[in-house]
């Protein structure tokens, strides 16, 4: 391999490149208009539950109930429904998610020192939220169910009462719990994804539909050269995009790298390497722009989106389709971002992950080299 004919062909695609500002304005374009969208309008938090009251009791104890879910971040109270009509409409209309209904009895039960009860209702269309939000609602009566016992036993001077389990609860990683720290850092992996599936996989396909692939096979050239070549402003851009996306989230969203930013950087390098790779072999197969770059989407976003942890737990997914992820990049990649992210870890837990990613560079490395032939079909 000749250095000076290396760095001819990496000049021209740097060139070629240059002479097509929409692609670079594009390259430069995607992490910050992906960071700014996934990061402010996507958001995994449950708060803020649009809900209407029903109260049939109007009593100083039903009201004490309502102030327990208003006050915290969690309810917010949209309306007083008249009667369940009206509560119905608003949850068939997407007015409120939950209703609350106290029933006629409540006080009086709980002054007869019986079992009251209230009635929650939930809009079920969005499964994972209304299970959310019923699991805080349970909380919250559970809490208040506590205060009226122990209001009871210090009436009947029996003092503080403990509860036989006491559970002391430390969060790990993300005390404050926000799906940025979350969102963000697997969001890197469908950036460099998308990139690669955009500006990867009309490289050689181009050559050949602008005629010049016959001008490069005529030359001296030898095949890791043009290949290798062409890889090189690939993986330049790839590397500043990925030090804008950590710049953005580190001082725009405020999320944490709490591990090494090198061992970042580097395991990135080798995803990066493989998926443009991936873009490389598609455009060889292919010799269609068009062609090969939506096939790259197909073969490398959906799968880094869906199938990588990224947003939905692999653990969730039925048997056969966590089989499949095991062949997705971009699982390792995810696992790579939220250890070094979140919990500060290094190569002696991430090597497993490292490896994959090496293999899979490597991989495609040795295909895109054996399948491009320095010949006219």
């Amino acid at each position: 391999m000749k250095l000076i004919r290396l760095k001819a062909i990496a000049l021209k695609e740097f060139v070629q490149i240059a002479r097509d500002p929409r692609s670079l304005a594009l390259a430069v374009s995607i992490p910050v208009l992906l960071l700014l969208l996934f990061g402010y309008a996507l958001t995994l938090d449950v708060d803020n539950i649009p809900t209407v009251v029903y109260d049939l009791d109007h009593t100083p104890r039903s009201r004490d109930l309502i102030d327990h879910f208003l006050q915290s971040k969690y309810f917010q109270l949209k309306a007083t429904a008249r009667n369940y009509t009206h509560l119905q409409e608003m949850l068939d209309n997407g007015e409120a998610l939950m209703g609350l209904v106290i029933p006629a009895n409540f006080s009086r039960d709980l002054e007869l020192n019986r079992a009251a009860t209230i009635q929650v209702l939930m809009d079920g269309t969005d499964a994972n939220t209304a299970t959310i939000a019923l699991g805080y609602a349970s909380a919250i009566t559970l809490l208040y169910s506590q205060e009226l016992l122990q209001h009871k036993m210090n009436q009947l001077g029996v003092g503080k009462i403990s509860p036989p389990i006491e559970p002391r609860i430390r969060i790990w990683f993300n005390p404050d719990l926000e799906s940025k720290n979350f969102i963000v850092p697997g969001l890197i992996a469908v950036i460099m994804a998308i990139l690669a599936a955009i500006l990867t996989s009309g490289t050689i396909s181009r050559e050949w539909e602008r005629g010049a692939m016959e001008q490069l096979i005529s030359t001296p050239l030898r095949k890791a050269e043009l290949i290798l070549g062409k890889l090189i402003p690939y993986f330049v851009i790839g590397m500043v995009d990925l030090t804008l996306s950590v710049v953005m989230g580190t001082f725009l969203f405020g999320v944490p790298l709490h591990g090494n930013g090198l061992l970042l950087f580097s395991l990135a390098g080798l995803f990066l390497m493989g998926v443009i790779c991936q873009g490389v072999v598609i455009s060889i197969v292919t010799k269609n722009q068009l062609l090969s770059s939506q096939i790259s989407i197909i073969l490398s976003y959906l799968p880094t989106f869906i199938l990588s942890g990224f947003i939905y737990p692999i653990s969730n997914m039925p048997k056969f389709i966590q089989f499949i992820t095991y062949v997705v990049p971009g699982r390792y990649f995810v696992a790579i971002l939220k250890g070094v992210y979140s919990k500060g870890i290094g190569m002696e837990i991430l090597w497993i992950e490292a490896l994959f990613l090496a293999i899979y560079a490597s991989a495609m490395t040795f295909w895109a080299h054996r399948r491009f032939q320095k010949r006219i079909d």
